[in-house]
């Protein structure tokens, strides 16, 4: 992976997943922060309506157990004629003119002694004043009673008149569960929501309290009131209790134990199953319990309340939207900004990393163009910051090795200069003591001539020798190298014979002074060394476009291939190694040294693709081929 994709990946992996993460998990916290908060809050506000709730319906609680404890609906129970007990009717003169009709039977009473009659006169004063309180409380739309003395002939004692309602006859309603419920109360209230039992309390949206009447001298049940109150009371509470737009996103409910819906705010949902409008189980636990949940397809808060003296529970439904609109909005800007911080991110990433690695990765080709051989690229310098000063570095590194470079380059020059005089000197001592010894040995024959001719011969090859070249023509060199066969030839006359075959057209290439006389010295040396027949040697030459081959050949006695082995260069991977190293010890002998000098020559000075190639075999003779470019004087290599 390169460096481009390893900081993208650290980008990624170090600022854009941790960020998101954060977002997320900011998020996913604010939201259940906001839904516990919620919770908290709506607790004590279902605890507060719940006690609302509770003292309307006990303000009804307290006007029965008035009536109760004031003997008046005892007394309008055990009257003779329960029917005449109507304490407001709208056909009764004395309920219009403000009298009960109990007051004309106590005036008619009134012949008794006093003390009777103060009682009557007691008794009827609380029954006006409870008339007035029934009759005057702004909530109650009904109230009837029943009667259960089982020597009466009237089962029902209306209190109110009311038209369109039919009360569900005694017999009946003693056979419904309810009169079970409210006898097991012993007295106590029952109450009973709109559309609960609308047998008993017809289809009117009324809240309905029954309860049992006792005579609180014996305690025993006498009767069962029956008060039905309006329920816009209970409206005007939800109304006021909370603002406009809480109304507008809250509902209300009471339900029983089953979820049925008793009371709706908004007037909708009444009468039905509040189980069907959601999507998880309806929890109706004990005290309050709060969850999510969709109502009516909508994301909500579900809180309920249990309002145990009642056997309902207040269930309150918060549109999730809406009480989540001022967070939207929080986490909308605060995704802005960090989307916006992305951006910024992605652009620094995109210029100013993509600079850092695009410069980095220049530097690079240019390293690797270096690696190639091109030791004089260099990068351009741009700008002031740390770049900058890593392409100037990188230059002044490369300036400095250039500098080594030459500088190896020129003491290595010098080392190979000094290794040529050292193999050339190699051969002209050698030479001159083997020519000196044949000139002695003429002289001491008193060979004059040939002496003389030695001598001239001799003047010629150090002439040539003594030049401060390196290089001569190839015409030069052949004339060099016919004055030492010549002179050769006075030594061993009855050895060999030479040749010298070579074209006019490759007379004027130029070839390393000392070149092919010690191979022919070599042959004369070594290579008719115990042989009877006549021996040759033959110089030829051919060349190609780029090469001149030079060959040597004899019919000497040729080489075994332990002799071959000495010749063959070893494979070096040491690039500094210029001088090719041969196979062989320290102790050797002097056998084929001079071949081996100028095998080495040929390969310092031009280089591995040039140089000797020995083929021989033994009694077959040997064939040296000497590889040298083909160039004039004055043309490079």
């Amino acid at each position: 992976m390169n460096l481009r994709y390893k900081l993208f990946s650290g980008f990624v992996l170090l600022i854009i997943i941790p960020l998101f993460f954060f977002a997320t998990t900011t998020f996913l916290i604010t939201f259940h922060l906001l839904e516990k908060k919620y919770s908290e809050q709506a607790e004590f506000s279902m605890r507060a309506i719940g006690q609302s709730l509770s003292y309307i319906f006990d303000e009804i609680n307290i006007v029965t157990d008035s009536g109760i404890a004031n003997d008046v609906f005892k007394q309008a129970l055990s009257a003779p004629d329960p029917t005449s007990q109507e304490l407001i009717s709208s056909n009764n003169p004395a309920a219009e003119s403000g009298q009960s009709p109990t007051e004309d039977k106590v005036d008619e009473s009134q012949s008794g002694d006093g003390l009777e009659g103060i009682d009557y006169i007691r008794q009827n004063e609380r029954q006006q004043n409870f008339r007035k309180l029934l009759f005057n409380h702004p909530t109650i739309s009904y109230a009837f009673l029943y009667n259960l003395r089982g020597f009466s002939d009237s089962e029902i004692v209306r209190i109110f008149t009311k038209e369109g309602f039919k009360e569900m006859p005694l017999n009946e309603f003693k056979g419904h569960p309810v009169y079970k419920e409210v006898m097991e109360l012993k007295g106590q209230p029952l109450w009973i929501g709109p559309n609960e039992y609308p047998e008993i309390t017809g289809t009117e949206p009324v809240f309905t309290q029954i309860r049992a009447v006792k005579n609180l001298t014996t305690l025993k049940s006498i009767g069962i009131s029956v008060v039905q109150m309006k329920a816009w009371e209970v409206d005007s509470f939800f109304n006021t209790f909370y603002t406009a737009n809480e109304n507008e996103n809250t509902r209300f409910f009471i339900v029983n134990d089953q979820g049925f819906i008793i009371y709706d705010n908004k007037k909708s949902h009444s009468g039905q199953t509040l189980q069907d409008m959601l999507t998880k189980p309806l929890k109706l636990t004990k005290g309050y319990y709060s969850y999510k949940d969709k109502f009516n397809a909508d994301q909500s808060i579900i809180s309920s309340y249990e309002m145990p003296k009642y056997n309902w529970h207040l269930v309150s439904i918060r549109d999730w939207n809406s009480l989540s609109n001022e967070m939207v909005d929080y986490i909308r800007w605060v995704s802005i900004i960090i989307a916006i911080c992305i951006i910024g991110a992605f652009m620094f990433n995109m210029l100013f990393m993509n600079r850092i690695t695009n410069h980095i990765g220049r530097i690079v080709r240019f390293m690797r163009k270096v690696e190639d051989g091109d030791l004089h690229a260099r990068v351009v310098e741009e700008g002031t910051d740390e770049l900058a000063t890593l392409s100037k570095g990188y230059n002044r590194l490369m300036d400095r090795v250039n500098g080594l470079i030459d500088q190896v380059k020129q003491e290595q020059n010098q080392k190979t200069a000094a290794e040529m005089r050292v193999l050339q000197a190699q051969i002209k001592p050698h030479f001159l003591f083997n020519t000196l010894e044949s000139i002695n040995v003429l002289a001491i024959q008193n060979q004059g001539r040939k002496v003389s001719q030695m001598v001239y011969r001799l003047g010629n090859i150090l002439r040539i020798s003594i030049q401060d070249k390196e290089e001569i023509t190839i015409r030069q060199e052949l004339e060099y190298l016919r004055s030492y066969l010549e002179i050769q030839k006075f030594r061993f006359d009855e050895v060999f014979n030479f040749e010298i075959d070579v074209p006019d057209d490759l007379m004027q290439y130029m070839i390393q002074k000392l070149t092919l006389q010690p191979l022919v010295e070599n042959c004369i040396q070594h290579a008719f060394d115990g042989t009877t027949e006549m021996g040759w040697i033959r110089i030829s030459a051919h060349s190609d476009a780029e090469r001149i081959y030079l060959i040597v050949e004899d019919n000497g006695v040729g080489m075994s291939n332990e002799q071959l082995q000495r010749f063959v260069y070893m494979d070096t991977d040491d690039t500094n190694n210029l001088v090719p190293q041969l196979q062989e010890t320290m102790n050797v002998e002097r056998r084929g040294l001079g071949v081996r000098s100028v095998a080495d020559r040929i390969r310092i000075q031009y280089g591995p693709r040039y140089g000797l190639y020995v083929c021989s075999q033994a009694g077959q003779g040997t064939i040296i081929q000497c590889t040298i470019p083909r160039y004039e004087q004055g043309e490079n290599v």
